[in-house]
């Protein structure tokens, strides 16, 4: 069913960096037996070690999670887990996480204050004393299908598709249900459900009457809402088990009712040839979590394993000629029944250490299969395997034929020589215990039996060279797929050089630009988030990444100052006062402030005093930047200088217009709340003049079709603001510690868990620092707009992406200031998670 057989291909993988454990004198860290890892849609990935004591022989079990971007800060929690933790499971917002253990214990752990490094456990279920092989969060309903083929359509509604799919369990009105579902050892299942009120209902049940000992399980969903689970006894001369699992809530009590499905023999027993070669089923997994009728099974023995790839299919049913004419309904249609087919086998493979399963929702019909492999792009269709030699195998995940390798340290590369025999090295070999692919699959993280984590990239065409139109292309819509999900786009960066940032910048805005309007406006900030990330990573565009991260700071400041207007009748129909603020200004192009102002109501713009004293630094800020602006626009030609792309952006100057009209109306009630300007003359209104020059600036560009170079006249009077302003100095950016930086020359990078890395073989760093504080400088709170001093004696938090840093604690209690804070408690302007700063960091 494949159209043509993949090579494994050596260019397909490649390291991108390591991060081990100091060892430490009297205790360290080991991998624990089993080791698990997840990683979430946001890009943090939770693992497992026990940390051994020397002196008092005892192990902690740990729970360790790593943001991928700055991989050395790590948040190590001792987990209360008495017995060895078998299983961590993120949810689909990848802001909680499940750990299971060998005692029964389950526990739900969130985020503290939301920051990305303080974890802590809130609720949780217990089947006492037995252990949990099996854990999975419910489905919450979202389904979405990946297009290969419609990745030319100009709609994201078709490259995207939404799947009809059930939530595992509603509330009232069709709201999902939380909770989670786990299998125990000795064949019990056990949901527990969330309910809104933060109360947990558990239920437990045994999988079937006869309960037996369940080894491996896995758990999968269907679209009808129901639960699939299945299990092995480990043995592979015993069959695997399949069963069906509904859970309702009853009367305040939750319910379950299981039912048995068709089961399956692997293959490799009933072969003559192999009957008992492999006597241990080691892997079970569905292929995805919500394709309960694809699994993968693996077989092994000491130094060998094979794996299977099955699939449930309807089939009729052959009737004997007797009983149609007994019974007409027989006669006309056969009766179907549900078998298990094996799609697919490897041949006798290496001894495989660790699987992981693609999480990209990619659609596999044969067209969209065929697509993907004209095209080379293979995210979502390998599957990784992980061998106890140190090596990494990419395979398909319909045919299992490799499509690229990797060869660890320690596993020998093939040699030529067919005749030579691999020999055995000594000792045990460094291998992946624990491994799990990114939700692009673009990345794949790996835990080793020394527990030290690699990150290894994958390439989109599995190291077929393609030309850079075809590369762009295909980072594009995964680019687009992140952009609609809302998931974080680390992994696609990892593949982002230098050369593609300025054609993958434009691309995905011209793609942003077909979608229709309301999208568009659901999607606006995301999209500089990402064009600021990608710009990032290349020397010539960084002046962009200013103008971008300013650009989000104005729609933010424009949303909430509009916001705090309230409309003077309550009656009033139609336009709120902000968008009226819009619509006036956009009509009226006088270049006299105090004549744009007459024509609004003023009695809309009157807030109480503390209010408008509070926001006076977002203020002092949209004065600062249209007085930089304009003094920055005679030298405009050179687009190395932040601030340029503004002065061609019409809705921009048009905000910042509407900004202005605000902000005076504001200075007649409280003049304290006004930008300070320093000027040279006392009698001069800066208000006014800036107001001014920025209107003739905007006429220029307004109509985005018809831009006019601006007139000598409007240069000139730019060029006599340095002599009659002082210009401030704008704060452009953050300080960037990042590691996707330093990625990018394909060097493998060494890291420590604790320890954030030396500032080595920066290539960017000179033309960052120009936006920079040196290190030396007061700190500034980029959100807040405060000045911090040398060595802040607050505690911060900083953005795990752009590196903005902000106040933990407000120092303000003002509504307005709240409601400014609350944009920011969840994610930073740019969508990036928070991370809490220690106190010394400058």
């Amino acid at each position: 069913a494949v159209p043509c057989p993949l090579r494994g291909r050596a260019g397909g993988m490649d390291l991108a960096y390591v991060c081990e454990w100091e060892k430490k004198p009297k205790s360290n860290h080991c991998p624990s037996i089993p080791l698990v890892c997840a990683w979430s849609c946001r890009n943090l990935i939770a693992f497992t070690t026990d940390l051994r004591n020397e002196e008092e022989k005892d192990l902690t079990h740990m729970v360790h999670i790593i943001d991928t971007e700055h991989p050395w800060d790590v948040y190590s929690v001792n987990s209360g887990h008495t017995e060895v933790i078998t299983c961590l499971e993120w949810d689909q917002s990848g802001s909680r996480l499940l750990s299971a253990d060998a005692d029964g214990h389950i526990k739900c752990w969130s985020m503290t204050d939301h920051l990305a490094n303080s974890w802590e456990n809130t609720v949780g279920s217990v089947v006492e004393g037995d252990p949990v092989v099996a854990l999975s969060w419910l489905h919450n309903g979202v389904k979405l299908a990946l297009h290969v083929e419609k990745s030319g359509a100009s709609n994201f509604g078709e490259k995207f598709s939404r799947v009809k799919f059930s939530p595992s369990l509603t509330l009232f009105g069709g709201k999902p249900m939380e909770g989670w579902i786990a299998v125990t050892i000795s064949g019990l299942v056990t949901v527990s459900l969330l309910k809104p009120n933060g109360q947990v209902l558990t239920a437990t049940e045994s999988l079937c009457r006869l309960r037996c000992r369940v080894a491996l399980a896995d758990v999968a969903f269907t679209g009808g809402g129901n639960i699939v689970v299945a299990t092995s006894d480990g043995s592979s001369t015993s069959p695997v088990q399949f069963y069906k699992v509904c859970v309702s809530v009853v009367n305040e009590k939750c319910k379950i009712d299981t039912e048995i499905l068709p089961s399956l023999f692997m293959r490799c027993t009933t072969d003559p040839a192999r009957k008992d070669k492999y006597p241990a089923i080691t892997h079970l997994k569905f292929l995805a979590r919500d394709m309960s009728e694809q699994v993968l099974l693996c077989a092994s023995n000491q130094n060998n394993s094979i794996v299977e790839c099955w699939s449930l299919r309807k089939e009729g049913l052959p009737v004997n000629n007797i009983f149609q004419q007994i019974s007409p309904v027989v006669g006309d249609k056969q009766p179907m029944i549900l078998k298990w087919r094996i799609l697919s086998a490897t041949n006798d493979l290496d001894r495989v250490s660790a699987v992981a399963l693609p999480k990209l929702p990619i659609s596999l019909t044969n067209t969209d299969l065929k697509v993907a492999n004209d095209t080379k792009f293979f995210p979502g269709l390998g599957l990784a395997l992980a061998f106890h030699d140190g090596s990494v195998h990419i395979v398909h995940r319909l045919s299992l034929q490799m499509m690229a390798v990797f060869y660890g340290s320690s596993s020998q590369r093939p040699v030529d020589e067919p005749a030579l025999k691999r020999p055995r090295t000594a000792g045990p070999l460094v291998h992946f215990k624990a491994m799990q692919l990114s939700w692009t699959s673009l990345a794949l993280a790996g835990v080793d039996s020394h527990g030290k984590l690699s990150m290894l990239r994958i390439s989109p065409s599995m190291g077929h060279v393609l030309d850079m139109n075809m590369s762009l292309r295909h980072l594009l819509f995964l680019l687009e797929y992140c952009m609609v999900t809302g998931y974080d786009w680390w992994d696609i960066l990892l593949h982002v050089q230098p050369s593609m940032v300025q054609n993958l910048v434009e691309k995905l805005h011209e793609e942003y630009m077909r979608q229709n309007a309301a999208l568009q406006q659901v999607l606006s900030t995301r999209i500089v988030a990402m064009k600021a990330s990608l710009c990032k990573l290349s020397s010539s565009t960084i002046a962009r990444v200013c103008d971008y991260h300013a650009k989000l700071f104005l729609i933010a400041i424009s949303c909430t100052l509009k916001s705090l207007l309230r409309p003077h009748f309550l009656n009033t129909p139609d336009k709120s006062p902000g968008d009226r603020l819009t619509e006036i200004c956009s009509k009226i192009t006088d270049v006299d402030i105090d004549k744009v102002m007459i024509n609004l109501k003023t009695e809309e713009f009157v807030l109480e005093m503390t209010t408008l004293q509070s926001l006076q630094q977002l203020i002092q800020w949209v004065g600062d930047f249209v007085l930089y602006l304009l003094a920055s626009l005679p030298n405009q030609g050179s687009p190395v200088r932040p601030g340029h792309s503004f002065l061609r952006d019409g809705a921009s100057l048009g905000m910042f217009r509407e900004l202005m009209v605000v902000i005076r109306i504001w200075g007649l009630l409280k003049p304290s709340c006004l930008p300070v300007y320093t000027a040279t003359s006392d009698t001069q209104d800066s208000m006014s003049l800036l107001f001014r020059l920025l209107t003739k600036l905007w006429l220029c560009c307004r109509e985005e079709n018809h831009i006019t170079e601006p007139d000598d006249a409007l240069i000139d009077e730019c060029c006599l603001l340095p002599s009659q302003l002082l210009i401030p100095n704008i704060d452009w950016l953050p300080i960037n510690d990042g590691i996707i930086s330093k990625l990018q020359n394909k060097q493998l990078v060494r890291l420590q868990f604790g320890k954030a890395p030396g500032l080595v073989g920066h290539t960017v760093s000179s033309q960052f620092d120009a936006f920079v504080r040196a290190p030396g400088q007061p700190k500034i709170d980029h959100l807040r707009r405060l000045h911090l001093g040398a060595y802040p004696t607050e505690e911060c938090k900083s953005c795990t992406r752009c590196g903005c840093v902000t106040m933990l604690k407000s120092p303000n209690k003002v509504t307005a200031v709240k409601q400014w804070e609350q944009r920011w408690i969840k994610n930073c302007l740019c969508g990036g998670l928070w991370r809490k700063m220690p106190l010394s960091y400058s």
